[in-house]
């Protein structure tokens, strides 16, 4: 029961690192196509990265749920509040940082009547507090039961609320006019074109559910132990879920901006998946190395190194560089990480080596640029662990 799984950090750590790498690529007008999400339906390997995380929050879940149940509910509910609140004050403030901005060169506060209300830490703050609700109030078997229920109430309001002619279009969606009655028009977020946050209140049903089944899969692990049993158990489960999700997909569209119910199994199916070939390799054929140690850091300061990866940026982008003057006759300025892509990571798109051509796409050097800014943010978490600091919630 209280096996450690080296295999579950490995998982976490992962996670986190390939959400620094799509949060941050040099350009965001050059990136590759699976380094991008969806346009709207579909799945690109950048729209598995949200999922899997909240997956192994549940998967962190099940470990110290026990812990909680033996101290009484009184204390469950104040861990849990305590953590929901810190989390989901922590994305509010990375919203709003760095409080000011430039603006006609000078620098100017950030007004709280534009500051978008939610975001990637709300949605794991309030998944973490309603899953844990579900979890500790009714147990596994119904814990089940109500999540099957939320995937298919989530449905229903999408469907008999939305517009008749495609109530899962952006435009024809349900939950953007109740999110702007709730949280407000001008805290929405308008990446879209329109006001629509994709972390909103209205997409956080199936989203609650991710959670739910990363507890019962790390639950599952626990009690069975690490028995071949339990592997070929996960890959059925993790198959399953994904036919089913292509299935509903046929009715109800795989769509991580609207985190519809078969994207949830679909994704949560491919988590399974992708947990199980790493508990045969870790746990059962013993394949370690620099390549688990090197995800296993990132996983043990998963919330710190992911706050820091958006916080750094808007910081330094307050410190202008006086690059070059450009075609108007004003100065070009840069940030210091600005400055770093355009000097260093963009040449790497042109490479010659006398009349050859090496290479000539600009998604190149973007994508260098997300490399290095994982290898910088690898340091600062590899010099944490080495210090044995760890900074949790």
């Amino acid at each position: 029961m209280n096996q450690r799984y080296y295999s579950l950090d490995v998982f976490r750590g992962a996670t986190v690192a390939l959400m620094i790498l799509v949060n941050n690529p040099g350009s965001w007008d050059h990136i590759f196509p699976p380094l991008d999400h969806a346009q709207w339906h579909g799945c690109t390997p950048t729209d598995l990265v949200f999922p899997f995380f909240l997956f192994a929050v549940g998967n962190a879940m099940a470990f110290v749920m026990p812990r909680f149940e033996q101290k009484g509910t009184a204390f469950f509910l104040q861990k849990v509040i305590k953590r929901t609140l810190l989390i989901f004050i922590i994305g509010l403030f990375l919203n709003w940082s760095p409080f000011i901005k430039w603006q006609d060169n000078h620098l100017v506060g950030k007004a709280w009547e534009n500051l978008r209300i939610f975001g990637v830490l709300q949605r794991i703050a309030l998944c973490y507090f309603f899953a844990s609700l579900m979890v500790y109030f009714l147990k596994a078997k119904k814990a089940f039961i109500a999540a099957c229920l939320l995937l298919l109430v989530y449905w229903l309001l999408c469907w008999c609320l939305g517009s008749p002619a495609d109530p899962y279009s952006l435009s024809g969606w349900f939950g953007t006019k109740k999110d702007i009655a709730i949280i407000g028009l001008t805290h929405m977020y308008k990446g879209e074109g329109v006001p629509f946050d994709p972390e909103g209140l209205m997409s956080l049903f199936a989203a609650i559910v991710q959670v739910v089944f990363g507890f019962l899969v790390g639950q599952y692990i626990q009690q069975k132990g690490k028995s071949f049993e339990m592997l070929s158990h996960l890959f059925v489960a993790g198959t399953v879920l994904i036919a089913v999700g292509f299935c509903w997909d046929m009715a109800f569209p795989i769509n991580k901006k609207i985190w519809t119910s078969s994207y949830t199994l679909y994704t949560t199916g491919l988590a399974i998946l992708t947990l199980s070939m790493l508990i045969f390799l870790v746990e059962f054929k013993q394949v370690k190395g620099a390549w688990s140690r090197f995800f296993d850091v990132f996983g043990k300061n998963p919330l710190f190194i992911f706050v820091l990866s958006g916080f750094l940026p808007r910081v330094l982008a307050l410190i202008r560089i006086n690059d070059h003057i450009g075609s108007n006759g004003r100065p070009v300025y840069l940030s210091p990480f600005g400055w770093f892509y355009e000097h260093i990571c963009a040449p790497v798109s042109n490479l010659h080596i006398r009349s050859f051509i090496i290479t000539n796409d600009p998604r190149i050097g973007s994508l260098f640029y997300a490399l290095c800014m994982i290898a910088f943010y690898w340091s600062i978490v590899y010099l944490l662990d080495k210090k044995k600091i760890y900074i949790k919630v």
